[in-house]
């Protein structure tokens, strides 16, 4: 098989995997209990907003919860950050970011020791810079929620 039909294949087990998180998001919805965290951002050059919800145990994220609305990649990227974030400690949550961040720019990024599980499949968003907002906002209302409370407990 050629290299050129192996990315088609790659491309395309990548949109399907995009469009899973899109269809069926895992993580979806609004914490019933209060949450520790809660943070609202938005998109507003392409109207993409995300609420997200975390409850954070012993410096665990122990739940995740996202709501909003936007396009497949923000949507997806915030089930897929959702699910890769659970049950990490925040220093690993935060070290997701910048590497999601870095694999978004084009840049060199180490992600040894982390299980970036369908994360990889946005690593083609980077040739698109204008999605790249999208791809970013779900994980840049994390960090911002993360850091405001280890502020708070500091």
């Amino acid at each position: 098989m050629s290299s050129i039909n192996k990315n088609i294949d790659l491309d395309s087990l990548y949109r399907k995997v995009i469009m899973d998180h899109y269809k069926n998001p895992r993580n979806r919805g609004v914490m019933q209990d209060e949450s520790d965290i809660k943070i609202n951002m938005n998109n507003p050059t392409c109207g993409d907003r995300i609420q997200l919800q975390l409850k954070v145990e012993d410096g665990i994220v122990t739940d995740v919860k996202f709501d909003g609305e936007g396009c497949s990649i923000s949507m997806s990227s915030a089930s897929m950050m959702s699910q890769a974030i659970k049950g990490q400690k925040i220093e690993k949550a935060l070290r997701m970011a910048d590497v999601f961040s870095k694999m978004m720019l084009g840049e060199d990024y180490d992600d040894t020791g982390l299980d970036l599980g369908d994360i990889e499949a946005l690593a083609g968003v980077a040739k698109f810079p204008a999605r790249i907002k999208c791809a970013t906002l779900c994980w840049k209302a994390m960090e911002k929620g993360l850091h405001e409370h280890e502020d708070h407990e500091h």
